[in-house]
């Protein structure tokens, strides 16, 4: 499987960081970041429903990939 590689930022902290300032500000908790950001959400709660990110599934996208 693939992974990005991490950038200095995230591997300095940064990037945690600004999250957890980010979250105790209310950054996250308005209408407009829930609205904006609702059917991306709907959409990865329905795949994990359906195991769409279980190891045989994984498995098979990695084979489906490979034989293209």
């Amino acid at each position: 499987m693939r992974f990005r590689r991490p950038s200095i930022r995230t591997m300095l902290g940064f990037t945690r960081a600004r999250k957890r300032v980010e979250r105790a500000a209310g950054v996250y908790d308005n209408p407009v970041w829930k609205a904006t950001h609702a059917v991306p959400n709907a959409e990865r709660r329905l795949k994990r429903r359906v195991g769409w990110y279980s190891t045989p599934m994984k498995w098979y996208r990695l084979i489906r990939r490979l034989s293209k």
